[in-house]
């Protein structure tokens, strides 16, 4: 659950530009059909199995739109709904709910979406020490929904953002000069605090970024001989990433090679949504 603060300074702007992008000045069909106040209720409504995730964003477009809506929940987020189950009803202006519902449930499809993706991969990894990571691959304006998605489908976030962490890509690599120029470049210039992890795509990347001193080595789309060998090469000096190419089939070898961390962008890029319904709306 987003707290108040961020809430209000960082999640409400999002809403309310999603919602000015579906109401740009009036709900037409809403209101030629209701142009007065009138109170009613609806269902909400999981149409398939999976893990809900969203609520509070939920409710939070129609608060927006009117401080007076009430929300009612039978679930909670990170908990499995099954096809067919009513997790929840919200209640007051039947104009609000009209104009809200697909704002309220793109939002709810897309979070329980990328948390039912995440269960069902990191449920492969369940026992291992190996963690599970999202990347920067997320839809524009709505990383703070996607990745808190992440977490609630029992993943971990890599960095939110590019001023949260050092993290050397193949680009920064050639701009520097080369893996060793762009470590020492690094750690002049960002404080101690931050850790530096560097992008590998061979076996003499990754000596070079050991030799220069990287505190987290990304063994980038190698393949699994590569990646055995890439361990036995670091042999616990640093820590280790693997991104690229993973697959259900492959997971579990990478997890057992000892890697610390496996990231995958398809966590919230190839995610499909979880199809939830607001239905039967009356009045009351």
């Amino acid at each position: 659950m987003f707290d108040p603060i961020t809430l209000k300074l960082n999640v409400d702007p999002l809403i309310i530009s999603a919602l000015q992008e579906d109401i740009s000045s009036e709900d037409v069909s809403t209101n030629c059909m209701m142009p007065s106040e009138k109170l009613g209720e609806a269902d909400l409504i999981c149409k398939e199995d999976g893990i809900i995730c969203g609520l509070q964003i939920f409710s939070r477009v129609f608060e927006l739109l009117e401080d007076r809506m009430k929300t009612e929940f039978f679930v909670k987020d990170g908990e499995w709904a099954e096809k067919g189950k009513l997790i929840g009803k919200i209640y007051g202006d039947m104009r609000v709910i009209l104009s809200g519902e697909r704002t309220a449930l793109n939002y709810l499809q897309r979070m329980s979406g990328i948390a039912s993706y995440t269960y069902f991969t990191a449920e492969l990894l369940k026992g291992r020490n190996t963690k599970l990571l999202d990347t920067r691959k997320t839809t524009p304006n709505n990383r703070i929904f996607e990745k808190y998605a992440v977490r609630i489908g029992g993943g971990n976030n890599h960095r939110y953002n590019l001023s949260d962490a050092v993290m050397l890509k193949d680009n920064h690599i050639g701009a520097a000069g080369g893996v060793k120029e762009a470590i020492r470049m690094a750690k002049e210039y960002a404080p101690f605090v931050r850790k530096i992890e560097v992008e590998t795509e061979n076996l003499e990347m990754v000596k070079e970024a050991l030799e220069a001193g990287a505190d987290i080595i990304m063994l980038d789309n190698m393949n699994y001989e590569e990646i055995k060998q890439g361990m036995e090469i670091i042999e616990g000096k640093a820590l280790v990433e693997v991104s690229g190419n993973i697959t259900k089939e492959n997971i579990l070898k990478l997890a057992d090679l000892g890697v610390d961390f496996i990231s995958s962008g398809a966590l919230t890029h190839s995610a499909p949504i979880l199809d939830i319904s607001l239905k039967n709306l009356h009045s009351i």
